[in-house]
């Protein structure tokens, strides 16, 4: 195998690929990655057996060549010292070329590295996946709705199944929700399907943060396969597998409360900021809880209290406060995650009571909702 190769093209794709190369691997090769030169242009694999990532350089890109392959072949390198080594090259392009006995050289102007590689036929296969049924989504709404829902899965052991987001497709909407049991969040979105078929799968959270890593905030749309065991994201020049969570998601439709005794729209910055302050004295130790309390039709008031630190009392003005005054506490921290991942200016708060789930809403926008379990401190 030989090759000549732009340096940043192979530096990104290093990059994309070592998302899924793990040090923490019970198959000695998942260490490495895979490199395999056709005349089609350069294929880079990582895998950790639950994410594989592929990445593939073309030879050239709008008439400007990016590989130059002079003969084809295979290797796997050993990641760590690879990407390292690809990042500090001294030149905008890299020789890389495999002599017998898997011996591997990497050129870059006046510096060589010799690394010595694996047979690449020892590396595992990628999940094949049969793509008749494909559904379709922008690109940058798949990022929004991974970011508005999977700081909201479990990091306990204790029941994995929460530790993914449960993605719902049905007549043509994606629903995503996930939960750790004290919060929930859930966006919905419109989807390009061929056919009507149903799903009900569980992504693991920690490979929804590495896909949205990797993928470029743009509205071209990415490919979606969804098998009995695995899932897998097609963008340009990239593959991203992942395995599914095996299980039932519980069913949280039953969570979400169908009325509401108090009702409160507020202007989401002041609400953010004035819960941000009031934490800074919530206790760590109780999960920074902070009281909330409806004052008059227009008032807010939250305070938190740490008796050997002191007390903090902030009052936020409300756009509107419907239905019975309501005392509450609940957690700053998922308070103030829930309003980071909604969009728009103005909200809605449902309460049903003060031990009651509540629901949190952008006031436009009926495809995503954050609902948070109250803290019995009153």
């Amino acid at each position: 195998m030989r090759f000549i190769i732009q340096r940043d093209r192979l530096v990104q794709s290093v990059q994309d690929v070592m998302k899924a190369v793990t040090s923490r691997t019970t198959i000695p090769i998942l260490t490495g990655i895979k490199i395999v030169a056709t005349n089609e242009g350069v294929t880079l694999t990582g895998s950790d057996s639950d994410i594989s990532i592929e990445s593939f350089i073309p030879k050239e890109e709008s008439s400007d060549e990016i590989v130059e392959v002079k003969q084809t072949g295979s290797i796997v390198l050993q990641a760590k010292f690879f990407s390292e080594i690809v990042k500090k090259l001294p030149t905008d392009s890299v020789e890389i070329h495999v002599e017998n006995h898997l011996q591997t050289v990497i050129r870059s102007g006046k510096s060589e590295f010799n690394l010595n590689g694996i047979d690449a036929e020892e590396y595992p296969h990628l999940p094949q996946i049969d793509e008749e049924n494909v559904f379709k989504i922008p690109t940058d709404l798949l990022k929004a709705m991974i970011r508005q829902t999977v700081f909201a899965v479990s990091t306990s052991e204790t029941r994995p199944i929460l530790t993914g987001v449960n993605w719902k497709v049905e007549n043509n909407e994606l629903s995503c929700i996930a939960t750790d049991s004290h919060r929930l969040a859930l966006r919905k979105a419109k989807i390009e399907t061929d056919n009507n078929e149903a799903y009900n799968v569980v992504i693991p959270g920690k490979s929804l943060n590495e896909l949205s890593k990797i993928l470029d905030d743009t509205n071209d749309s990415i490919d979606i396969v969804i098998t009995e065991n695995q899932v897998l994201f097609k963008a340009k020049h990239l593959l991203f597998f992942s395995r599914l969570l095996e299980g039932n998601y519980p069913d949280t439709s039953r969570l979400i409360p169908a009325e509401n005794k108090t009702n409160v729209t507020v202007i989401t910055k002041d609400f953010l900021h004035a819960i941000d302050r009031a934490s800074l004295l919530a206790r760590e130790g109780k999960n920074n809880v902070v009281k909330f309390a409806t004052i008059g039709d227009s008032l807010l008031e939250i305070t938190s209290n740490t008796p050997e630190i002191g007390n903090v009392v902030e009052e936020v003005q409300a756009q509107e406060i419907e239905g019975e005054e309501l005392k509450i506490s609940f957690s700053a921290k998922y308070m103030m995650d829930a309003l980071k991942a909604l969009e728009g200016t103005e909200i809605k708060i449902s309460f049903t009571g003060a031990m009651r789930p509540f629901v949190i809403r952008p006031m436009a926008d009926d495809s995503i909702l954050q609902l948070i379990l109250p803290v019995r401190t009153y």
